[in-house]
């Protein structure tokens, strides 16, 4: 796969070196070259100069083939003009823009533009910890209408299978990481074993029924950027 990335900060440094490292083609975009040092150099991708807001510059460095495009910028307004710019001129299908502000953000995932806000995940990180919440808070999607979270099985649960503990429309098991090692995508008839760690993908409504289930596991759970 193919994805540009305009801004070479901290953030979009760090996922072009991950989405490079998982064998995928990365263009990296930004005003300043010295930038790209945090790249490294172990770093197998491109980069181009210039601004993520010029057709020219976004053309240049393969926009018309991209499958996915990321605006990680200093400045909102410059990372959602760069999305349109790719969503509507170059047809890339998955755009995602980084949005400072909330409301602005919900706006223009309203037009199509898919935005992730640090604010709203940063605050949703700081409550989990002050809550010593009983599970990894991964990742919220679409301001919390979704939550990805990850927890461990405790005896209770034990023997049980993925069906059993899932709850159609408010909790899907995705993956279960054994405790001896190894990560496995969930079946509905996988038994879980006591300290298997789950990722669930919750609901808002089911999120305090998923914390009480699994209450037992909070001293081992760990907060992951």
């Amino acid at each position: 796969m193919r994805y540009l990335i305009v801004g070479c900060g901290r953030v979009g440094s760090a996922l072009a070196k991950y989405l490079d490292a998982d064998g995928h083609e990365v263009i990296v975009i930004d005003e300043n070259a010295a930038a790209f040092k945090r790249l490294g150099q172990k770093f197998k991708g491109h980069v181009v100069v210039g601004t993520g807001i010029d057709y020219d510059v976004l053309k240049r460095a393969g926009a018309a083939t991209a499958d996915g495009f990321v605006a990680v910028t200093n400045g909102d307004n410059r990372n959602i003009m760069a999305a349109l710019i790719a969503q509507r001129m170059f047809k890339i299908k998955r755009v995602v823009a980084r949005i400072y502000d909330p409301p602005r953000g919900q706006m223009y995932r309203e037009l199509g533009v898919e935005t992730v806000c640090p604010t709203i995940v940063g605050a949703k990180l700081i409550r989990d910890v002050l809550m010593e919440a009983p599970w990894n808070s991964l990742q919220s999607f679409d301001y919390g209408k979704l939550t990805s979270i990850s927890a461990t099985v405790t005896q209770a649960d034990a023997g049980k299978t993925v069906a059993e503990i899932e709850r159609p429309g408010h909790v899907r098991i995705a993956a279960v990481r054994r405790a001896t090692g190894g990560v496995t995508v969930a079946s509905s008839d996988l038994v879980l074993e006591e300290g298997d760690e789950v990722n669930a993908v919750v609901a808002p409504e089911a999120i305090s029924e998923f914390a009480q289930r699994f209450v037992g596991a909070a001293p081992t759970a760990k907060l992951t950027a």
